[in-house]
């Protein structure tokens, strides 16, 4: 069996130079009905999920990437931050998508057509490989969580730090992203079923080019990227953000021998309770910002996107140039102030629902149950502001 030794980082927000860049797609929103939803679907399922790979926290192989990872305490490299959220996670809610994969399982039951399944060997209405490929998505989502946090050394100078510990840290991001990448796929290959495989895979490959298409066309920094329409920002997000979760959906079923109609609504719920997550946690800086608090938010959020596409490309560098100091940097508060007063707020609000609500439509065709309920609850729950 493999190891999911790092599976509780899945979820973790990261920092890097050059301003907040958000990783999370299932991060809490700090919404206490937010977490009441999650700790009643995990009582669903049998057993919290937070606590499905306990088990890696005796293995050698997690023992020995702590050991490395005291050597960056006191430096600024954003693994070091990946692995506290490991131990401390009262703010986040881990797992999601592992979550979300054991409900639809449940909710979905066993199939007629699993002649060769045994009722028997369920445990809470779930068979073991949806278990396991619950697992197996955390996995994927945590490797890439972990190499997304490399920091760009080019733009690393002495004033931020020795150059030393940026390197180290950068190699145990590599190696332990690469690590986690090979058991998922090890996880995968045990599971036996050619169908499965090819959609986790292309899943990963899914990942991959969104990743690619972030890091060569959302130029943070400047926000001088071309504008985008929103399919475009739809079809962007959900490469990065939301096909692990919706070929992960469409995997428990096909585990389970549901049909093609099962798998397609499995493949729609996650695909929109992805995408309606992503612009809930993007619209969570202009929806509940308080005076006095840090403010910082991404240059590629839902908003932003939105209100530079409605304002144009010529207006929206005039607010980005109104909007910076003295030493060029930019002064979020009066940049949040522009893109309030227009409508990309709404337009992204708008769209969350819209997702929220496709997300609802698919899971009606699933039989009533507490799993049912609760996937409801959990999709409902991505439109509450």
């Amino acid at each position: 069996m493999f190891s999911p030794c790092w599976s509780r980082l899945s979820c973790v927000a990261l920092s890097s130079r050059g301003g907040l860049r958000t990783l999370s797609l299932f991060s809490s929103s700090g919404s206490s009905n937010w977490s009441k939803v999650v700790s009643d679907a995990e009582k669903i399922v049998g057993y919290p999920t937070s606590f499905m790979s306990l088990r890696c926290l005796l293995s050698d192989e997690l023992s020995n990437v702590a050991m490395h990872l005291r050597k960056l305490v006191g430096t600024q490299h954003p693994l070091l931050n990946t692995a506290r959220g490991f131990v401390y996670d009262s703010k986040n809610n881990l797992q999601m998508r592992g979550l979300v994969v054991l409900l639809l399982s449940k909710a979905a039951g066993p199939s007629h057509a699993a002649s060769d399944l045994l009722a028997q060997d369920m445990v809470s209405g779930i068979y073991p490989s949806q278990r396991n490929l619950a697992e197996i998505t955390e996995l994927i989502h945590t490797a890439f969580l972990v190499h997304r946090g490399i920091v760009n050394l080019k733009e690393w100078t002495d004033s931020d730090g020795p150059l030393k510990d940026m390197q180290f840290g950068n190699k145990m991001a590599v190696l332990s992203g690469d690590f986690l990448l090979a058991n998922a796929c090890t996880g995968l290959a045990q599971l036996n079923n050619t169908k499965v495989v090819e959609l986790i895979s292309s899943a990963i490959g899914d990942l991959v080019q969104g990743v690619y298409y972030e890091n060569s066309h959302n130029t943070e920094e400047n926000g001088l990227t071309d504008g985008i329409d929103v399919a475009a920002w739809e079809e962007q997000t959900f490469l990065s953000h939301g096909a692990l979760l919706a070929k992960s959906c469409q995997a428990a079923m096909e585990l389970a021998k549901h049909d093609k109609e099962s798998q397609r609504l499995a493949y729609k719920y996650g695909k929109h309770l992805s995408l309606g997550h992503k612009l809930n946690s993007d619209l969570q800086p202009f929806m509940k910002s308080r005076i006095g608090e840090p403010l910082s938010f991404s240059l590629s959020a839902a908003p932003v996107v939105f209100h530079r596409q409605i304002m144009g490309r010529e207006t929206w560098h005039h607010q980005l140039q109104q909007a910076k100091t003295l030493r060029n940097q930019l002064d979020y508060s009066k940049l949040l102030a522009a893109v309030k007063s227009e409508k990309g707020v709404s337009t992204a609000m708008d769209l969350c629902c819209y997702h929220g609500n496709k997300a609802l439509e698919a899971i009606q065709a699933f039989p009533s149950s507490e799993a049912r309920s609760a996937l409801e609850n959990i999709a409902s729950a991505v439109t509450k502001f």
